[in-house]
């Protein structure tokens, strides 16, 4: 009994210093969201993480294209508070492939956002909706998949 007792007294002690450790600035975005291309309309679950258009985690974005089925993964360099949202760096994206043209980076890599592929603003509009001001390929808001 005394045991179970110290093992919860010090799960007490531990468990609110491990709770209060900051998470990364962009913590509230990780996820999958769908529209940006077009308007999100109403879809959940499956659906919705079937047809996601962007990923955020810690480390990389994902975002979809409309000629390739694989997703391009970009490199997070930095991110930081803007007063309504988040603005990522990127990691300069090296060429690929190689052919008869040789060896290019692909044009959609970016978010075509401001003529600069390795910047990506966004913009917080709530919790389950954010936009991507001044990024041509994503004139819609994008909402987040929930189940």
């Amino acid at each position: 009994m005394l045991r179970r007792t110290m093992l919860a007294g010090m799960a007490a002690l531990t468990t609110p210093a491990i709770a209060q450790r900051p998470g990364p600035p962009h913590q509230w975005v990780f996820g999958m969201w769908i529209g940006g291309q077009f308007p999100p309309g109403d879809i959940a679950g499956a659906e919705c993480a079937g047809g996601a258009t962007v990923i955020f985690t810690r480390d990389i974005v994902f975002r979809a294209t409309a000629l390739d089925v694989q997703y391009r993964q970009r490199i997070i360099e930095t991110v930081a508070l803007i007063p309504d949202g988040l603005e990522f760096r990127f990691v300069p994206a090296g060429p690929v492939g190689g052919g008869a043209f040789g060896a290019r980076v692909p044009p959609d890599i970016g978010f075509s956002c401001e003529g600069n592929p390795n910047l990506l603003r966004v913009r917080r509009v709530n919790d389950n909706e954010i936009v991507f001001p001044g990024c041509v390929e994503f004139p819609s808001a994008l909402r987040r998949c929930v189940s």
